[in-house]
């Protein structure tokens, strides 16, 4: 399939996820997923297969950053398989960014399947979920993890803040919101000076933190995935037209809000005509490392 030209692109989601393998094995238990399908108001089916979800960005010719959580250690639940995301976004390089996630208690053996990860099938970065996976993200339980990443340039995304998963349920499914706040973050920042890191979400109830780490950290970014725009912090607007203008992104969180919703949403902040561009593409395209005639994969 051919590339399209990032200039070509409207825009790149930095946060989407696959919820399910070719197999229709799901990454989160049915409690979960039910619990989370409830608190984002999600109707119907919401598990779209990767071949869906390259053709619903094609179709509004976006690229997509795709991931899975794997939490298997905490959850119990045998996490999609990295490589069949990387072995989708090969065959989709015009609109599919792989990602890859490992749990962090895989202890070496992750390390090693992060460097494979990289090396063999071309993953620009990992995602972490702490509230999920039952770790903080200063914990040198992952320093192992964070070595291969900055040694290959591979970007670390943490979610932060609250989570919809678990919400609702007794004791939000054994989820602990502690584990995502931002300020953990710092530490892996200034121990990995060189490691890209992107803190996922309006980090709710901790925006300053998140605020205060991205504007001290010349390596920590912000996206803007899982909320609706209309409900953001008005500081995180602020600091998006201001101080992190360069280094705030577009992020859904499709397949739990639509990036048509946050889009149509977002056309109604009071961003700045300059500053647009930077949050919809420029500013992942610069982190990602792709250029103008690159494939997004």
């Amino acid at each position: 399939m051919s590339p399209l030209s990032v200039d070509d692109l409207v825009a790149i989601d930095v946060h989407t996820h696959c919820e399910v393998s070719a197999k229709g094995h799901a990454s989160l238990s049915d409690e979960l997923h039910e619990a989370s399908s409830a608190y984002f108001g999600v109707e119907g089916d919401r598990k779209p297969t990767l071949e869906e979800t390259a053709a619903y960005y094609r179709e509004r010719r976006m690229a997509a950053v795709v991931f899975t959580v794997d939490a298997e250690h905490a959850t119990g639940t045998e996490p999609i398989p990295n490589e069949e995301i990387a072995e989708a976004a090969a065959a989709h390089p015009d609109v599919l960014v792989p990602f890859a996630s490992i749990d962090p208690f895989r202890g070496r053996a992750g390390v090693r399947q992060a460097r494979r990860l990289v090396e063999e099938y071309g993953v620009r970065g990992f995602k972490f979920h702490p509230s999920i996976q039952g770790f903080f993200p200063d914990d040198r339980l992952a320093y192992g993890l964070y070595e291969v990443m900055e040694e290959t340039g591979a970007i670390a995304l943490f979610h932060t803040g609250q989570t919809g998963i678990g919400a609702g349920i007794p004791g939000g499914g054994g989820i602990r919101l502690k584990y995502s706040n931002p300020l953990h973050v710092d530490d892996v920042a200034v121990d990995f000076p060189h490691l890209k890191i992107i803190l996922a979400h309006p980090s709710f109830p901790w925006q300053d933190e998140a605020l205060a780490v991205a504007t001290h950290k010349p390596g920590v970014h912000i996206d803007l995935s899982g909320w609706s725009p209309k409900y953001f912090p008005p500081q995180l607007v602020q600091y998006a037209n201001t101080l992190l203008k360069d280094k705030v992104l577009f992020g859904s969180d499709f397949p739990v809000l639509s990036p048509d919703r946050w889009l149509a949403d977002f056309e109604k902040l009071p961003i700045k005509d300059e500053v647009r561009p930077k949050i919809l593409k420029e500013n992942a395209a610069r982190l990602l490392g792709l250029t103008g005639s690159d494939s997004p994969s």
